[in-house]
């Protein structure tokens, strides 16, 4: 198993385009599964299409499904947080799917993305990503995950 750590910056934005990320990291890989994991109890990820107003939709019906108010027992943090600590269970913190020849398959329109509900959480956050080794490299060869930061102005 291979699998490379991706710096997520959410300065500013609750929405981050991870596609490029995987896609680049699934390159040479052959066929397979790749997984993206966020591994933070706030965040999670998602199949959606970017670009469109979607991410702002996405807002918006996350915002009515999970109140920021005072109406949960999880109260550290700012008014409504435990809302935050709700929402892995819609938006699941980690997500598969398929791999051909190397390239990440994904359906028109769709791009994976980082969902996170506070915009003030700045870099800091990582995702992982993790696929079968590229099957030209010999068993047991696989070093250490590499890292950089995606999303930064």
């Amino acid at each position: 198993m291979e699998t490379q750590l991706i710096g997520v910056d959410t300065s500013g934005r609750q929405v981050v385009d991870l596609t490029g990320a995987v896609s680049s990291f699934c390159e040479g890989k052959g066929d397979g599964l790749v997984h993206v994991f966020a591994p933070h109890a706030t965040a999670g990820v998602a199949l959606m299409e970017l670009g469109s107003g979607s991410e702002s939709d996405l807002v918006e019906a996350v915002e009515r499904l999970l109140p920021r108010d005072d109406r949960y027992r999880h109260r550290h943090g700012a008014t409504g947080h435990g809302a935050d600590h709700v929402l892995p269970v819609f938006i699941s913190p980690s997500m598969v799917l398929p791999v051909f020849d190397g390239t990440l398959q994904l359906g028109i329109w769709q791009k994976w993305c980082w969902w996170t509900p506070t915009r003030t959480i700045p870099i800091g956050r990582c995702a992982s990503a993790s696929c079968p080794a590229d099957r030209s490299a010999p068993a047991g060869m696989i070093g250490e995950p590499s890292a950089f930061t995606l999303g930064s102005s």
